[in-house]
């Protein structure tokens, strides 16, 4: 495959960024998208020039490092991330447009590369659990109805990538931080703080300067692992009570 690249390169989140255009050839269908990205900052490199930077770990789909807008969607046209996106998804002589995501809670470290650690300080705001201490609690001292161990590791599964923040329209990360407000309050484990957890989160959201959900739903839509928009309005139920406690 023959393929025409327009990537966003930017220096910083200070300097200002534009498309920039590339060829690469020899590409196969059963190559991923981002060694289709290794085999283009492979010609760079060899040429001179400097490689393309972008984010990624594992490959397998699971870390939640892999990130870019691809014509316009986030991680591409299948829902899935963007290590485990295969160029067959493409055709031989298509014109694919690579961004970062665009948030701006998320500043740009350098050309597809931003910074998510917002992520990390919604999620350090939760807090921890409440534990005994002493010795190891028996397995099965604390009874955990299925449905709720469902509905906790459906959240769960929330790896933490940005897709819905890059996909919606105001750049909000309601769905990101339901999924994990939601993945411990539904278990008897996280009931003790399970007021203070959501509110602490949504404070810290808002204090990252993300946008406001609208419930467009795109963020569901474009999330990899399916973790669904219900899962808005369950937060919402949440915080709506955990706000009457305070008062």
């Amino acid at each position: 495959m023959r393929l025409t690249l327009r990537v966003w390169r930017q220096q910083n989140a200070d300097a200002d960024g534009a498309m920039a255009t590339f060829e690469v050839d020899g590409i196969s269908p059963d190559m991923s998208f981002l060694e289709m990205l290794d085999t283009l900052n492979e010609k760079l490199i060899l040429d001179g020039g400097d490689p393309v930077a972008f984010d990624h770990d594992c490959r397998e789909g699971i870390c939640g490092a892999c990130s870019l807008v691809i014509n316009g969607a986030a991680h591409g046209p299948e829902r899935t991330t963007t290590c485990q996106l295969h160029m067959r998804s493409f055709r031989d002589g298509d014109t694919i447009d690579i961004e970062p995501w665009r948030a701006a809670a998320f500043p740009v470290v350098k050309d597809l590369v931003v910074d998510r650690s917002a992520f990390d300080r919604i999620i350090q705001a939760g807090g921890y659990i409440t534990a005994p201490t002493g010795s190891a609690p028996e397995a099965h001292a604390t009874p955990v109805p299925k449905p709720a161990a469902d509905a906790a590791f459906e959240h769960a599964e929330c790896i933490g990538c940005g897709a819905c923040v890059a996909a919606c329209p105001n750049g909000a990360a309601m769905l990101f931080t339901s999924a994990k407000v939601n993945h411990l309050n539904v278990l008897p484990q996280g009931a003790p703080e399970r007021a203070t957890r959501v509110l602490d989160m949504v404070a810290q959201m808002d204090d990252e300067g993300f946008g406001g959900c609208t419930l467009t739903g795109e963020c569901a839509t474009a999330c990899p692992k399916g973790i669904p928009l219900f899962s808005i309005t369950a937060m919402n139920r949440e915080f709506v009570r955990a706000a009457r406690k305070v008062r």
